[in-house]
């Protein structure tokens, strides 16, 4: 071929031209490529084979593997071409439409860099740290390989900025979900939830994208003082709901009615008879009401607290006070028992309220009755 026929191939081919290629040689740090038509190879250095850093050309292609690249520089005998950039300008165009649909976008996680992930699509896209999760994230090794979705939130062509969220996405999915979790549940529905997170006065449990409150009150039959007594975060729970309020997106759960009630098969832990230990928990003018398990309350009536008559409950208990109670009745149906304190307690007068006088017998005295017991004590 002559020295002008090469000349004005040189001159057919310019920079900025696409053309098609093939992989001719892989090298370290670049390839030689045939280019169709052209009256020499070319040269594609490592750096414009991808828009991500890689270590050695063979990563990104391979001998035989077909191309489309733009020359960059005419050099005598040789062209300078990029695969980079021919990407690029195809992706700016789709990802420019991407982002104004707000489409979702699938893509495999390619670098895990400081501050956030690299993906490639056409060109370089950063996911920054606080894009990733809609939770803190310590380390983010495990990303990498792994195929997420992400929406585009910002795009700078002149700059070749491009911003991508995974966190967008499952923002929008639990949006999605609340709505529809707010439709469909219903005052009285059963349902499992987990518990997101625990505060002094309950816990907040989510139950398909929508988190409801489960008060202290409605947690355990039991008495807590401390929620972490009896849940943990992180836990999977029954929660039954109590109400919706579909405005404020307020949902009010409980985790207590779906248990077994105190009351349940009561009759069979205690009878009639039975002595227990309780506490004073409320006192009325009728009697005492005394919780003797967890959630059991039975009354102590007015005429059932001591063997003289008194005239309110107040001059013989008081709240929180502890007591020995019998059972007098179980109910459990109804939740109704019976107790009574002074059937444990010792009756003082019961001696002379046994004690029958003689019919004859006339201006007795109590020496009469008691005999010489009455004058041990004169002595």
């Amino acid at each position: 071929m002559s020295e002008e026929m090469n000349l004005k191939d040189t001159h057919e081919f310019k920079e900025g031209d696409i053309v098609k290629a093939t992989i001719a040689q892989v090298d370290e740090k670049s390839t030689i490529v045939t280019i169709e038509g052209a009256p020499f190879d070319g040269i594609v250095p490592i750096s414009e084979l991808s828009s991500l850093h890689i270590e050695k050309a063979s990563d990104a292609v391979s001998i035989g593997d077909e191309l489309e690249l733009m020359i960059t520089k005419v050099e005598e005998a040789n062209y300078v071409l990029s695969k980079r950039r021919v990407d690029a300008e195809k992706a700016w165009e789709i990802l420019e439409g991407q982002f104004k649909s707000g489409e979702i976008i699938e893509t495999e996680v390619k670098e895990v860099v400081k501050g956030g992930l690299v993906v490639d699509l056409g060109v370089r896209g950063f996911i920054p740290a606080s894009l990733i999760e809609d939770y803190f994230v310590e380390s983010f090794e495990e990303y990498k390989g792994k195929v997420l979705s992400f929406k585009i939130v910002e795009l700078e062509k002149e700059k070749n900025r491009l911003i991508l969220s995974h966190k967008a996405v499952i923002e929008g999915e639990k949006a999605v979900s609340k709505q529809k979790t707010l439709e469909n549940i219903h005052s009285g529905d059963i349902l499992t939830g987990t518990v997101q997170r625990i505060a002094s006065f309950g816990a907040f449990v989510d139950i398909g994208g929508v988190d409801g409150l489960v008060h202290i009150s409605q947690i355990s039959h039991d008495h807590l003082d401390n929620v972490a007594d009896a849940i943990s975060e992180g836990q999977e729970v029954k929660v039954k709901v109590l109400s919706v309020d579909r405005d404020s997106e307020r949902i009010s759960l409980s985790i207590k009615d779906t248990l077994p009630g105190p009351w349940v098969d009561l009759g069979e832990r205690v009878s009639k008879g039975s002595v227990l230990t309780g506490t004073v928990k409320r006192i009325v003018s009728f009697g005492a009401f005394v919780e003797v398990f967890p959630g059991v309350e039975g009354l102590v009536h007015i005429s059932q607290i001591e063997h003289k008559h008194i005239t309110t409950p107040h001059e013989a208990l008081k709240e929180g006070e502890e007591v020995k109670v019998k059972v007098l009745d179980v109910n459990s149906a109804d939740k109704r028992l019976s107790l009574s304190i002074k059937d444990l307690i010792e009756n003082e007068d019961a001696y002379l309220d046994n004690y029958e006088l003689p019919e004859e017998s006339k201006g007795f005295s109590i020496s009469d009755v008691l005999g010489d017991k009455l004058k041990d004590f004169s002595k």
